[in-house]
């Protein structure tokens, strides 16, 4: 079963379950408001509190969340790279949670992967040595079959590695003015403005998709920037929403890092693609004073669904993610784009490194439609299994991966390493992706060249998994050793 055929056979069935179509009626009529910043470069200390909360998202309705230290997500953290951050994690919920790093590279037992749970009113506490170049990362709950939900309720929120270096850079790091963290998710509501977690199929098939954008966990906002060069530190913290992000007027941003750190040098993007885990750090040019929109087409993975979902017609063309206006009476601080980043694009050899070969693969047929536990998601057949190690790998060593995915796109994400994406579809990689990364859309293909320097021992593996979170808690996901 090929991808079109997959997609337009699950577009009948959608007509079935009342999936929601994303509304373009939201007026931006707040200012956003950046994260709480959680600095940790002086200190090197961390400390978060799972909690409980209540958040107006629409409406005067407030809905159930979850997040760090807040009502809902959890603050920015900055911690500086060449040293080490001592975390506390203090778990006040009601069931147990885990805090992965995601874009962290540090050994598989402070990874916060599915086997470091935080039990009920118990606090996890993982020192964080990090060596690596300064980046955006982030960090978000990982409990096997339950981290689309507590995702969904708020447990994430974003991390700067930091080396004090962007003044030198010539980049805005004016936090908030600026340098903006950009958070973008989707969610659905009921009527009394509860977050919906109810899965239709094709939610648990192509995973979740809500009819209403938040950024920074609010919706209906508009960012206020200054006269001048702004970057965007753009994360997708959506489940499974792929956004293809440009401006509405047509002007360029300029990507300057991607997940694992700085380019060598500023490359001008018309458009990007941004899949659910991906971070990318964009400069964007506001000195006419002109308003502008950021917008993104509809998720690709719903393109070819016949054009119908629940029973009324796909909405087609663009939508707004956050418009921005311009205040002159902010501090303007850049006004040039920077020749040198003084970072690095990936350029390996693969020639002498270990070949290993995974396949995404979904569920087909009855067993797919009706939710069968023995039709699952998963990787070269095997669906996830926690005691299960799918393969060791020898600490300094490189391998090449060739993932393939057929039947839709998949975010494909490895923990503890940063990689480089040789190809596409046997042709040379997109420009956004010429950087280090540690998750890629694979559509079709891609090959990765990996070097595998962190330990992960048997009770605390490193995972690899697509990024659709319902994927991912359905079986799409593996794990290994590196020793």
């Amino acid at each position: 079963m090929r991808r079109r055929t997959f997609l337009g056979g699950l577009s009948a069935s959608a007509l079935a379950t009342g999936t929601a179509s994303l509304s373009f009626g939201q007026v931006a009529a707040k200012r956003l408001t950046m994260p709480p910043l959680l600095d940790a470069t002086s200190s090197g200390q961390v400390r978060l509190e799972a909690q409980k909360g209540r958040t107006a998202f629409v409406g005067s309705s407030r809905a159930d969340t979850w997040g760090f230290n807040q009502p809902f997500l959890g603050p920015t953290l900055r911690m500086s790279t060449g040293r080490a951050t001592q975390v506390d994690v203090l778990n006040s919920l009601d069931e147990e949670i885990s805090v992965h790093w995601h874009g962290l590279l540090v050994p598989g037992t402070v990874d916060g992967g599915p086997h470091q749970t935080v039990a009920p009113a118990t606090t996890w506490s993982p020192e964080l040595e990090l060596t690596q170049p300064a980046a955006t990362a982030w960090y978000h709950s990982h409990i096997h079959g339950a981290t689309a939900r507590q995702v969904q309720m708020g447990l994430a929120g974003v991390l700067h590695i930091d080396d004090g270096q962007d003044d030198a850079r010539g980049l805005p790091s004016q936090y908030g003015v600026d340098d903006l963290t950009l958070v973008l998710q989707d969610r659905r509501f009921s009527r009394r403005g509860e977050i919906d977690l109810s899965l239709t199929m094709p939610d648990r098939m192509m995973g979740f998709l809500g009819d209403t954008i938040l950024v920074n966990g609010q919706v209906g906002t508009m960012a206020v920037v200054p006269k001048g060069l702004v970057r965007l530190r753009l994360l997708n913290g959506s489940n499974a929403r792929i956004y293809t992000l440009a401006l509405s007027d047509g002007r360029p941003m300029h990507l300057v890092a991607t997940d694992s750190g700085y380019l060598d040098k500023p490359t001008r993007l018309s458009k990007l693609r941004l899949s659910p885990g991906e971070r990318f750090e964009v400069l964007v040019d506001f000195s006419d004073a002109r308003d502008v929109t950021l917008t993104s087409e509809h998720n690709p993975n719903t393109g070819m669904m016949g054009g119908m979902m629940g029973g009324r017609r796909q909405q087609s063309g663009r939508f707004s993610v956050l418009p921005f206006t311009v205040d002159p009476t902010l501090p303007t601080r850049i006004t040039r784009q920077p020749d040198d980043l003084g970072g690095s694009r990936p350029n390996g050899d693969a020639a002498n490194a270990i070949w290993r070969r995974l396949s995404l693969d979904m569920p087909m047929g009855m067993g797919m439609m009706l939710g069968r536990s023995d039709r699952r998601f998963s990787i070269n057949g095997d669906a996830f299994a926690m005691g299960r190690i799918n393969f060791r790998v020898t600490q300094g060593t490189i391998e090449r991966w060739t993932v393939n995915a057929d039947m839709m796109m998949h975010p494909f994400h490895v923990h503890g390493v940063k990689f480089q994406v040789l190809s596409e579809n046997g042709r040379a990689p997109q420009r956004q992706n010429t950087g280090w990364k540690d998750t890629v859309l694979v559509n079709g293909s891609v090959d990765l060249l990996i070097r595998f320097d962190q330990p992960a021992p048997a009770n605390a593996p490193f995972m690899y998994h697509c990024h659709i979170l319902e994927h991912e808690d359905g079986g799409m996901m593996g794990q290994f050793t590196v020793g």
